[in-house]
């Protein structure tokens, strides 16, 4: 550095701004991150930047996609640190409001996320702004988001996206019956193989749940269960629940112990009377029709129980917990991939959180045989939402 040019620097005025700055950027990062790792398009877009920022900026990006989904603050903090030197890069500011939705800073969000749009022009994120404004307590701001121009230019996955938050903005804001409304053409005119199928149908039978149609709902927890193959959801789950199904819930160190238990351990613990059913212990006299037929194995093993434990201490049984439902405020799954250029899509929770101009312009609703009809047709391949 010449000796102008440190002397211009000294000369500058205290800036407490510049100094949060120069602490953003001392966020460690392992020696085994290599930009090379960020995508090709996301580095072209920091061509504008020194060879050495740009090659800084995408290793802490990459490490922000890494950490996105498990330790959100940290990937946020990497995020910050990128926009600290490239601030006026769109996928910079893209990647800061969606670690920060990550890291449950609405208003952080927002503002990042309003950013890249000016930047970039790109409108994607429109489910997440609304979804943020739900959480900030403001539903009737995310409905709006229903109106915006640039709604007809996304995706048909972020359009779906976009109508499950407004929908939950309904709810939030006591139109239940509103919210089924907005979901009911979409979810029935989807079908099972799109890739949206399992968070719509559950929206739909959340809502259905929420307004008091509780067949309905069963019915869609149902569908959703079956084709949920990654486990976004806990239909499963709320189909046991609505079924009468006793869940009682180990906690995280009986899992733990669950993990490792022997043949006979398990054995004593079937024959007091429980049954294991994914994470959760089913009560005996519950779950009677999961049992002999369609579980030998769990027969078995309670036969081999009751001849080696002669006297089991009693269990109590544990009182039926109403059917589970997301906190307010809670952020969806998340971020469903690392980040890599495009950040990957956010997903907004379905009815948790948060949001109200939107006028629902979907049919009247039609009876179930043509909604099953019209899947197998395949109409889910001409959905649009907001036509």
């Amino acid at each position: 550095m010449s000796a102008a040019r440190r002397a211009a620097i000294e000369e500058r005025e205290y800036d407490p701004r510049r100094e949060e700055r120069r602490k953003a950027t001392r966020v460690a990062l392992p020696d085994d991150v290599d930009a090379r790792m960020l995508d090709d398009e996301t580095r072209r877009e920091l061509r504008s930047l020194s060879k050495e920022t740009a090659e800084l900026v995408a290793r802490h990006l990459v490490v922000t996609g890494h950490l996105i989904d498990d330790e959100p603050e940290q990937a946020l903090a990497h995020a910050r640190a990128a926009r600290a030197l490239a601030g006026r890069i769109g996928v910079v500011r893209q990647a800061v409001g969606l670690a920060a939705y990550a890291a449950g800073e609405w208003n952080e969000a927002l503002s990042e996320l309003r950013a890249a749009r000016r930047i970039t022009g790109r409108p994607e994120h429109l489910a997440v702004f609304a979804d943020c404004e739900r959480a900030l307590g403001r539903p009737e701001r995310a409905l709006a988001y229903g109106d915006d121009p640039e709604v007809t230019s996304l995706t048909q996955d972020e359009r779906v996206e976009l109508v499950i938050v407004l929908a939950g903005a309904r709810r939030d804001m006591g139109q239940l019956d509103a919210a089924v409304l907005a979901l009911q053409e979409p979810a029935r005119r989807t079908t099972a193989q799109r890739p949206w199928a399992a968070r719509l149908w559950y929206a739909y039978a959340d809502a259905l749940l929420v307004a008091g149609r509780e067949q309905e709902a069963r019915d869609w927890f149902g569908r959703t269960a079956d084709v949920d193959d990654e486990g976004q959801t806990d239909a499963a789950d709320r189909v046991l629940v609505l079924d009468g199904v006793v869940l009682d819930d180990l906690g995280e160190d009986d899992e733990e112990v669950g993990e490792v238990m022997d043949d006979a351990a398990l054995a004593a613990y079937v024959a007091q009377g429980f049954v294991p059913v994914g994470q959760a212990a089913v009560s005996s006299q519950a779950a009677a029709p999961l049992e002999a037929e369609a579980h030998p194995e769990v027969q078995a093993a309670a036969e081999l129980g009751a001849a080696e434990t002669a006297d089991p201490a009693p269990v109590a049984e544990v009182p039926a917990e109403d059917a589970p439902q997301r906190p307010e405020g809670q952020r969806p799954e998340g971020l469903s991939k690392p980040f890599s250029g495009e950040v990957a899509a956010a997903e907004p929770a379905a009815a948790s959180r948060p949001a109200a101009a939107l006028t629902p312009t979907f049919a009247a609703p039609q009876d179930q045989d043509a909604a099953t009809q019209s899947e197998q047709e395949g109409d889910g391949d001409e959905l649009t939402l907001f036509s």
